[in-house]
């Protein structure tokens, strides 16, 4: 059978890639070996985000004092919020398949390499292999949990996410390797519902090492108020598992002290690497730089025909990141002409309580580029919202250029900062300045009005500070 497009994956970037193609009137299949949707769907942001929601509600009940509401008597269920979690994403993945079927899109379950001559081959669970035709070719393979060499993931002791996501209870204590997104989340997820943890961090900012520097600091105390021991700047330099549990050995990057930390399980969250092998990129001579496909602007590889989207290619491995390249892709193919994604302007979200948020340049990247900056900051402890909800934890920073009030970047932590940041990521795509933000009419009381303080506060004019 021949298509006009087939998309081998069917994650963020590849069954968007496919139900745009179908849109622009291409015969479309996709091909998936485990679930639709992918990892995000089935096992990182839904399912995550399930988990935290159930954390966040969990922990509202035990200060319902804070609130004028006294309860008693609550504990958290695991084996529930996990099960919860699952329904959530299992509910997901069904609505993929409604999308394909919405969409006419062909879906081959099984393994999908290239072969040469714009082939797919497709290897089902039973081992039968067919293979497909197709004028273009779209790669969105996706990532998995990255391994170091000395903290190799067993499924027991030493884990991945998606183990994180589905013990059968839940441990007493936890080490938490990596200070990123998934390993901020996971730590806060644990925390809430009893558990000790602690997490290590290579790189010297500790917690979201590739955020604003204020924003790391203040997670970081948060995390610390809330009981969760940070290690920044520190290197896991072993782990013994041959015991009852797990034996962490620690070595401070500053000091060079050790520390052993006891523990039951060790998560593993140092990154993702690239799906690439095994897919047929040698066979037909595709280009790679460092296990990333390489891609020109609209994600065509040096093969024509093939394209790579998603966390197979360079820039972050995000799933709205991939979406838009999918679609972009998608619109390329079908003779249209897409815009090529400006990097700079993708927001980065992380969902732990507080939340983080940022799009653009840190301050430190904006003055290394040479931009002299007009920078703001208002805390939410300042917010009439933020009192209201009893969330003042965090802040709102904005910078700008000082010359024609560029909007460079912005920097964000507390509560819902996740959906407070496409403003920014709107208002720079349009180029909007500083003056105009301090000028647009918020709603108040919202959290919201602290992205307006901020701009206000870094031109002198803000009300509330």
């Amino acid at each position: 059978m021949k298509y006009d497009v087939i998309v081998i994956g069917s994650g963020p970037g590849g069954y968007p890639a496919a139900i745009r193609s179908a849109q622009l009137g291409k015969k479309v299949a996709i091909v998936e070996r485990e679930s639709l949707g992918g990892i995000c769907l089935n096992w990182g942001c839904i399912p995550t985000k399930a988990l935290l929601k159930s954390a966040q509600v969990f922990e509202y009940i035990n200060h319902s004092e804070d609130y004028g509401i006294n309860v008693s008597g609550v504990k958290a269920d695991f084996t529930n919020m996990v099960k919860r979690s699952r329904d959530v994403a299992n509910g997901m993945s069904k609505g993929i398949q409604f999308l394909m079927k919405k969409n006419k899109i062909d879906v081959l379950m099984g393994v999908g390499k290239l072969q040469r001559g714009k082939k797919v081959e497709v290897k089902d669970e039973a081992g039968k292999t067919t293979t497909y035709d197709a004028d273009h070719i779209i790669l969105a393979t996706g990532g998995r949990a990255k391994q170091l060499p000395n903290l190799p993931i067993d499924g027991e002791k030493i884990i991945g996410y998606r183990k994180a996501m589905t013990l059968d209870s839940k441990p007493k204590s936890l080490v938490v390797v990596g200070g990123g997104a998934i390993g901020v989340e996971f730590a806060y997820f644990y925390n809430a519902i009893g558990v000790e943890v602690t997490l290590v961090e290579f790189l010297e900012q500790g917690l979201v090492p590739r955020e604003d520097k204020d924003v790391s600091k203040e997670l970081t105390k948060v995390f610390k108020k809330k009981g969760i021991k940070v290690l920044g700047n520190t290197s896991v330099e072993s782990v013994n598992t041959s015991g009852k549990g797990c034996v962490v050995t620690t070595k401070s990057r500053k000091t060079g002290d050790i520390e052993e930390i006891k523990c039951d399980i060790v998560l593993s969250a140092v990154g993702v690497s690239p799906n690439t092998e095994n897919i047929g990129l040698e066979a037909l001579g595709i280009k790679t730089d460092r296990g990333l496909v390489s891609v020109d602007a609209f994600y065509q590889t040096n093969v024509p025909g093939v394209y790579a989207i998603g966390d197979i290619v360079p820039g972050a491995a995000l799933a709205h990141v991939a979406t838009a390249e999918g679609i972009i892709c998608a619109e390329k193919i079908a003779g249209q002409h897409p815009e090529p994604i400006n990097y700079n302007n993708v927001p980065s979200c992380t969902y732990c309580i507080p939340e983080v948020a940022s799009v653009g340049y840190t301050e430190a990247e904006a003055k290394e580029k040479g931009y002299k900056v007009k920078v703001g900051k208002f805390p939410f402890s300042a917010s009439g919202k933020a009192s209201a909800a009893g969330a003042k934890e965090g802040f709102v920073k904005v910078i700008f250029d000082e010359k024609y009030g560029e909007f460079l970047g912005a920097h964000m932590v507390g509560y819902n900062v996740t959906e407070m940041i496409a403003e920014v990521v709107a208002a720079r795509k349009l180029e909007t300045t500083g003056h105009e933000i301090i000028k647009t009419i918020h709603p108040h009381p919202t959290m919201s009005e602290a992205v307006m303080e901020a701009a206000a506060a870094a031109y002198g004019e803000v009300i509330h500070l």
